[in-house]
C-alpha cells in the first residue's frame, strides 16, 4: 500500500476568489475521486484550521493500492482537472508517498 500526502499553500486571492473559498472548492473536487480511480482505496482532505507551521492550507491524505496504482492516479483524467485547478491557486506544494 502507498500513502500519498500532499500539502499546499494557496495563493491569498486567485480565479477571484478567496483562499478559503479555494481550499472549501479544493476539499470538494479532490474528496470527489474516492470511487472514481481504480486503486484509490480512500482519500481525505483536510483545511487548515490550527495555523500550522511552516503554513499550509490543504492538506490531502490518500492511500493507494500499488506504486502502480499511484501511477495511474496521477495521470487519470478525474485528477487532471484537479491538478488544473490547484495549480491556479496554489502558491506552494509539498508532498511524501510511502509504502507499507
Amino acid at each position: 500500500m502507498i500513502k500519498h500526502i500532499v500539502m499546499w499553500t494557496l495563493k491569498v486571492e486567485a480565479l477571484g476568489r478567496s483562499k478559503a473559498e479555494n481550499a472549501a472548492e479544493m476539499k470538494i473536487m479532490l474528496e470527489a475521486l474516492e470511487g472514481k480511480i481504480p486503486g484509490l482505496l480512500h482519500i481525505e482532505v483536510g483545511v487548515d484550521v490550527f495555523s500550522a507551521t511552516p503554513g499550509c492550507d490543504v492538506i490531502l491524505y490518500s492511500e493507494l493500492a500499488s506504486r502502480e496504482a499511484l501511477a495511474a492516479y496521477q495521470v487519470h483524467p478525474e485528477h487532471q482537472k484537479c491538478v488544473a485547478f490547484v495549480r491556479e491557486v496554489a502558491a506552494s506544494r509539498s508532498a511524501v508517498d510511502y509504502e507499507i
